[in-house]
This record gives structure tokens, C-alpha cells and sequence, in this order.
């Protein structure tokens, strides 16, 4: 992914109106390991329910926000298989749901998924392949795994945010 600013960011959201894009906080891009982000990902810390992903579509980068379902006590937490990056050792999946852009999501229309909660799919995918997954074949075919990993989480991430900006 390349490097974002803040202004390009906060101009990058489809689904969320003027006052939610300037009151979200942003994480700290300096920090941000762009060379291995397949997009930007975070939860709002002053918001906690609000989430945000930034992504590539057509070489611009476009954003979404996202909401996160409210935790039940009562509820019996299941662990769930995250839907960008198919991944279910590493962390848990929480479902998260966006505002779709233009009228219908004016009118409400809203679209979810299932997502890793800290949205660590990017560092997943790139995780080695256990023997299972790639026998005890040569480095070239892991990587191959590790590159077909990536493209498909690209690709059913910016699925996600195309069905977002999708209007009825």
C-alpha cells in the first residue's frame, strides 16, 4: 500500500458525512508499516464502536466507516472466521457493518462482515505456511502460498468497500 496522509485519508471516505470524517481519530501513521498493509485498518480509541478501513481501489485510496456491534454479557463468544483474510488462529472476528454510501445509505441500507478485531489481516496472510498448508516443498512454493494469500485478501477487501459504495 502507499503511504497515506491525513488529508488524504480523511478525503477518502465514501460512506460517512463531513462531521464523522474530521472527528476521527487517526492512528499514527509514522508508525505505519505501509510496504506490508494491504490496507489501513483501526478502531477509533475516543469511539470505540467506530471503526475505519482505508483502501486502494483503481490507484485512489478509498475509505470506509465502520461500525462495531456492541458486546452482550450474556452473549457466549464463538470464535468466527474472519472473512478478508480467512484467518481463525490468530485472532478473533467481530462483525462490523457499514452505512452504504450515497442514498441508500442515507436511507439506511447497510452491508457487514466479519473482520479481525484489530484488523491484523495484512501481518495473517503473510504469516509462513505450516507444513500442512504447503507440504515440505521447496521456499518458492511457500512463497507462492504467502503471495496467493495476499491477492485474495486484497481482493475480497475491496469487494467489501465496492459493495459498500454500491447504491440500491
Amino acid at each position: 500500500m502507499n503511504p497515506l496522509t491525513e488529508k488524504q485519508i480523511r478525503s477518502s471516505f465514501i460512506n460517512a458525512t463531513r462531521r464523522e470524517t474530521t472527528q476521527a481519530t487517526l492512528p499514527d501513521l509514522t508508525a505505519a508499516r505501509w510496504e506490508q498493509l494491504d490496507y489501513l485498518g483501526w478502531r477509533d480509541r475516543k469511539a470505540p464502536l467506530s471503526a475505519y478501513v482505508v483502501l486502494e481501489l483503481a490507484g485512489e485510496p478509498t475509505g470506509i466507516l465502520l461500525r462495531a456491534g456492541t458486546p452482550s454479557a450474556t452473549a457466549v463468544r464463538r470464535k468466527a472466521v474472519c472473512a478478508w483474510c480467512r484467518d481463525l488462529a490468530s485472532v478473533e472476528a467481530a462483525m462490523f457493518v457499514a452505512r452504504r454510501g450515497g442514498s441508500a445509505g442515507r436511507a439506511g441500507n447497510t452491508i457487514g462482515t466479519l473482520v479481525c478485531e484489530d484488523f491484523s489481516c495484512s501481518r495473517n496472510v503473510r504469516r509462513p505456511p505450516t507444513s500442512s498448508d504447503a507440504g515440505t516443498d521447496a521456499e518458492l512454493v511457500r512463497e507462492l502460498i504467502v503471495q496467493e494469500r495476499v491477492a485474495e485478501l486484497r481482493e475480497r477487501a475491496a469487494r467489501f468497500v465496492q459493495e459498500v459504495a454500491a447504491t440500491l
